[in-house]
């Protein structure tokens, strides 16, 4: 599956205190030129609003989005390989899209950029 930038996926999470797997959404933060070469690099979404972390964003459009509860995206990056890319559910609204790029600018500064 390819998918395009600002897509919300569901894919396989492996659970860090057991053996196994759950399936869970995370955000595409690659272009469909990156991901058209096998890889798609994602962000992790989550409904823990508990142990916030520098970078975590709320999403404010859930039905644009295809997620049933409040949730937030989490600067917690991976690139996984698309053949694990389960299925698309939504896609960001402008609004969260630019948040959440405020967001990566602000904790992953681009373009030679610098964070105070």
């Amino acid at each position: 599956m390819i998918c395009e930038q600002w897509e919300v996926v569901v894919v396989p999470f492996p659970f860090t205190e057991r053996a196994g797997e759950k399936r869970r959404p995370a955000l595409v933060l690659s272009g469909r030129v990156f991901n058209r070469r096998g890889h798609t690099i994602l962000s992790m979404i989550t409904s823990v609003r508990h142990n916030r972390l520098p970078g975590d964003r709320p999403l404010e459009d859930l039905a644009s989005a295809g997620l049933p509860s409040p949730c937030l995206v989490r600067l917690k990056l991976f690139t996984l390989d698309n053949r694990l890319l389960v299925k698309k559910i939504g896609r960001l609204g402008p609004a969260d899209r630019r948040a959440i790029g405020d967001g990566l600018q602000a904790h992953l500064p681009l373009h030679g950029r610098r964070t105070p």
